[in-house]
């Protein structure tokens, strides 16, 4: 019996084009100042920028430098933990001004409560950091969708497509693969699930459904239609 729900946010709960079309170019337009500014004033971005110097080789010292490694992985959608975790600092400041609000389908505010009400835990896990995660859904345009969530995962556990970050995600979960339901649009990141144990559902919203052996569904109630075939 499924008892947890892990789900990814772009393209599953959420359009991948508010991510490429509304958040991307936020961070991109304001990211360098957010940076200059907050550099002094900010142990967090501090921290951050320390992570970005280690990976890039760029001298710690050397902030248009590091301006410009930023600017570089947003352009490149690079999965860097200190990126996503300064984007996330970054749009927490766009949420707040009211500057967008977070794109989520109906149909998965819908039942994102509907499964939090029947006793199911849900959770999280995209490449965009915890933060991230938390400010879509917190000012979704659904509202505050938080409350429904037990628990986010970030990179800081693995990449999305590796087995071993679904083993270290039941792990912390402390409970069976079997009983886990991990709902994505991408199918490599759904294979390295079931290579972990997990049950899982594609999610193909929009085009033609693709001669497969996978569970597909359309929108997240017809996940809920494959959840009460369980």
């Amino acid at each position: 019996m499924i008892r947890v729900i892990l789900t990814d946010i772009e393209g599953t709960t959420s359009s991948i084009s508010f991510v490429h079309d509304v958040l991307f170019p936020y961070s991109a337009e304001h990211m360098a100042d957010f940076v200059r500014e907050g550099e002094a004033d900010s142990t967090e971005i501090r921290e951050q920028l320390d992570a970005v110097a280690q990976l890039s080789g760029v001298a710690r010292d050397d902030i248009e430098g590091l301006v410009g490694v930023l600017d570089t992985w947003i352009r490149e959608d690079r999965k860097e933990t200190p990126l996503k975790a300064l984007q996330g600092m970054l749009w927490e400041q766009g949420y707040q001004q009211g500057a967008f609000r977070g794109h989520v389908y109906e149909d998965a505010a819908e039942y994102l409560q509907r499964w939090h009400d029947r006793g199911l835990r849900l959770f999280v896990y995209s490449s965009g950091s915890v933060k991230a995660q938390k400010l879509i859904f917190g000012f979704s345009e659904a509202g505050d969708l938080t409350p429904f969530f037990s628990g986010y995962f970030d990179t800081r556990v693995g990449g999305k497509k590796e087995t071993e970050s679904y083993n270290n995600i039941v792990s912390e979960l402390g409970v069976d693969p079997g009983t886990v339901l991990f709902l994505s649009d991408v199918e490599a990141e759904l294979q390295a699930a079931e290579d972990a144990g997990m049950r899982t559902v594609w999610l193909i919203r929009e085009g033609d459904l693709p001669q497969t052996d996978r569970v597909v569904a359309r929108d997240f109630a017809g996940v809920d239609e494959l959840l009460q075939q369980r």
